[in-house]
């Protein structure tokens, strides 16, 4: 499967070396691809739903289906392929033995790469002494960089810490704890040193790293600054111009650290858990050789945090830590109304079609839902508390929309400028659940239409549906009118001649 090509774009050079990018829907991955294709790279890049990547402007990028635990899938995908990103962990995927998991991948990744003789493995894993106690996620990291060279294949390894960047799960988690709460009693972890380092230059590390064929090994980055978590929250603090007292105390178990983020965070336990644990264990660079090998010069903390602010504030965050945070099946694709129940709406709107898609393209996250937003609000609580994903995800910009995106518990399945929007449920149901809507010219305005759809599975899936019909009598009537308003709104506002 290949990406679209835009008109006039320019075309990668067949004869330059193909580079495969894994974990490209993730948060370092999703970033690396558009830096790449600018330094004029010829880029593959392998996921278990390319369709994710779909609404991606990365022209000239071939899309490939596969999974790095599938052996027969990586064949494929590493056809004439000269180096490799490994940018994949189990972590985010709901699994209660990631560590197994990112191992076992690992291993099938690196005999399917010397199986089709590339020449190198370029990873991203975590700081920390090997000598001394880890926690599971920073010692996975590092086992996962010597399973990839266990079949010969050479690896340069790139070792951080603490990555801070607009929408990193590090920086979100710093970000919402000092924002919400004017008093933190805190753990002791709090006073565990970290050299955070700004996404900026992990991403100028691993673009350069293509200059350097014949480099491989170990190499620990980090930013200017070693800090305790303590002084990088109250650094955060200082810049946003809030006052904020720190108080740790000895806390006898992680988990309860974990449940305390997971209530006051919008990150998830599954992703909280391992990063807590995480944080008791120091993390700094040891070996300064990347200063050597590397153009990079690292910034200061309170640089990355003012350019990741800067960026929150202009709505320009391209990727989030809920980028890849997802619990979809492959199968799950609107394909066929038959068995499913249909709840469908429609209005006419005077306003034209552009107007309207705005309006619908702007639901969710901190503009919230525009009929019951209480109502979504609780079953995103429900959801968390059946171990589901929640409302918390929120989106990644206020207006914008690509395929791929999440947005609260759902996920953008299909985009169609000026015409469709259909979002995938992802919550915890007896069933699957999307909500569609389009739009098309109706004389001097628009016909918009909103359907939601529930393939129910079981008794309980019908069971699921007729409970929450009496809400739905309310909340989809409402929506649809409000999304009418808003488009007639924006219409006026903008005059006759918009």
């Amino acid at each position: 499967m290949t990406s679209p090509r835009p008109e006039g774009a320019n075309r990668m050079d067949p004869g330059k070396p193909l580079i495969l990018v894994t974990g490209a829907t993730g948060y370092i991955g999703g970033r690396l691809v558009p830096r790449l294709l600018a330094a004029g790279r010829r880029i593959r890049c392998l996921a278990r739903n390319p369709e994710r990547l779909a609404g991606r402007p990365w022209p000239g990028v071939e899309l490939v289906k596969g999974d790095v635990s599938d052996p027969a899938s990586l064949e494929a995908a590493l056809q004439g392929v000269s180096q490799v990103y490994y940018l994949v962990h189990a972590m985010a995927e709901d699994s209660p033995d990631f560590r197994g998991r990112d191992l076992r991948q690992a291993l099938t990744f690196a005999a399917a790469c010397a199986k089709a003789g590339v020449r190198r493995i370029i990873y991203l894993g975590g700081l920390g002494d090997p000598t001394r106690h880890r926690s599971d996620h920073l010692a996975s990291r590092q086992e996962v960089g010597a399973a990839l060279g266990s079949s010969g294949v050479p690896v340069l390894e790139f070792r951080a810490a603490v990555i801070v960047g607009s929408g990193s799960v590090s920086f979100e988690m710093i970000r919402h704890l000092t924002e919400r709460l004017p008093i933190m009693i805190t753990p002791r972890w709090v006073n565990t040193r970290c050299q955070p380092i700004g996404v900026r230059d992990v991403l100028g590390y691993l673009t350069e790293a293509l200059e350097h064929p014949e480099v491989e090994g170990v190499f620990e980055i980090g930013g200017q600054d070693v800090l305790d978590y303590r002084r990088m929250m109250l650094g955060y603090a200082e810049i946003r111009g809030l006052r904020r007292l720190i108080l740790p105390m000895r806390v006898p178990l992680p988990i309860l650290s974990a449940l305390w983020v997971d209530m006051v965070t919008p990150i998830p336990l599954e992703l909280v858990k391992p990063l807590i644990e995480g944080m008791t264990t120091e993390v700094v660079v040891r070996d300064p050789r990347a200063l050597e090998v590397f153009r990079v010069r690292p910034m200061a903390y309170r640089e990355a945090l003012a350019l990741a602010l800067q960026r929150l504030d202009e709505d320009a965050v391209e990727t989030t830590w809920a980028t890849s945070l997802s619990r979809e099946q492959e199968e799950q694709v609107l394909g066929s109304h038959e068995g499913m129940f249909l709840e469908r709406h429609h209005r006419h709107v005077k306003a034209p079609p552009r107007a309207v898609f705005q309006a619908f393209c702007a639901l969710g996250g901190e503009n919230g839902w525009p009929a019951g937003n209480w109502l979504w609000q609780i079953r995103g609580f429900l959801d968390r508390a059946v171990g589901g994903l929640g409302m918390r995800r929120g989106r990644r910009h206020p207006r914008d929309l690509r395929v791929g995106d999440p947005v609260d518990f759902w996920r953008v399945e299909a985009l169609e400028p000026e015409r469709l929007l259909r979002l995938r449920s992802e919550m915890r149901l007896d069933g699957r659940a999307w909500l569609q809507f389009t739009v098309r010219a109706e004389g001097s305005g628009s016909r918009l239409e909103q359907t939601a759809f529930f393939e129910p599975h079981g008794l309980l899936g019908l069971l699921y549906w007729y409970s929450v019909l009496p809400f739905h009598l309310f909340v989809f009537p409402g929506m649809i009118r409000a999304l009418k308003r808003r488009a007639e709104a924006a219409m006026t506002q903008s005059g006759p001649g918009a």
